[in-house]
């Protein structure tokens, strides 16, 4: 089902003018907020819990403007599949690559942390090309085979390599030990498989739960920790932001790295909530106050 889903269905569409695929953004809008209402209390249980200051019109207001985004990144995600390098370069830019020039100039690669924030899959795909060092992403296997092999070959035919937890380790220390210098793009706001390994802290007025593997293996490679910041211009046009969080992890504290990154990233949700992806389960494992 899933690949006639993404064969004749996705394809054909993906090979409309971007302009044209978003012409349909208010049927999948509808579909997606107010016929199949997609995980509505997920999200509105993640809002309540996120902004209780907030009146309900407004909390209201973040979950219909977050669908709408929703949709969206629907849409993005189906020009993915056959977007031409010349628009990508366009629509998915960095204006200043200076740390990352940086550090490839002194042999080193980078690890880039942030979350599923506006179109995370765009990056995925701009990777290898919008940075000096070999771009690799970082992430959770999926549930679904035939979707995932269709998504990485979108996701890998400009250059960037995927990897999954069960080879992480050892791509991390075949780039590193072999000087080959890598931008490791790794989103850290899934939530943690294992309590016991992770890092938990208050994140959106909630103990929470913080993937510690980007900390890890900063650590253990000594590698440059950089938080990116995908800024919204315009429909269909995004502009990368990088943020340095250390040069040198080996000297930072016990989860000093991981805690600099949860404050970067809840100033950007709030700056602009509705491009965070709120129908994720994201606090599905409870913690208790003192675990903080």
């Amino acid at each position: 089902m899933t690949f006639f889903f993404i064969f004749f269905l996705c394809y054909p569409l993906a090979a409309l003018p971007l302009c044209v695929l978003y012409l349909i953004l208010p049927i999948v809008y509808l579909i997606v907020n107010h016929v199949v209402r997609y995980r509505r209390k997920v999200v509105d249980d993640n809002l309540l819990r996120s902004f209780p200051e907030l009146t309900v019109q407004e909390r209201r207001g973040i979950r219909n403007r977050y669908y709408w985004h929703l949709a969206q990144i629907a849409v993005e995600m189906i020009k993915m599949l056959l977007i031409p390098r010349c628009a990508l370069r366009y629509r998915y830019h960095c204006d200043d690559k200076s740390l990352p020039e940086r550090f490839y100039k002194e042999d080193r690669s980078v690890i880039l942390m942030s979350s599923h924030y506006n179109n995370w899959e765009w990056m995925i795909v701009a990777l290898d090309e919008m940075f000096p060092q070999h771009g690799i992403g970082v992430g959770k296997a999926n549930s679904d085979k035939v979707f995932e092999k269709w998504v990485n070959r979108a996701r890998t035919r400009n250059g960037t390599q995927v990897c999954f937890a069960d080879t992480a380790r050892e791509v991390f220390a075949y780039h590193e030990d072999n000087h080959i210098p890598a931008a490791y793009m790794m989103l850290a706001d899934q939530s943690p498989n294992n309590k016991k390994k992770c890092y938990v802290t208050q994140f959106l007025n909630q103990t929470t739960g913080v993937i510690y593997g980007p900390e890890y293996f900063a650590r253990k490679y000594d590698i440059p920790v950089l938080y990116y910041e995908v800024i919204k211009e315009r429909m269909g046009k995004y502009r990368v932001d990088i943020h340095l969080i250390t040069d040198h992890p080996s000297e930072e504290e016990p989860y000093a790295i991981t805690r600099k990154y949860t404050e970067l990233l809840e100033q950007t949700i709030r700056r602009k909530p509705e491009y965070w992806i709120w129908s994720h389960r994201r606090w599905k494992l409870k913690f208790d106050e003192n675990d903080a």
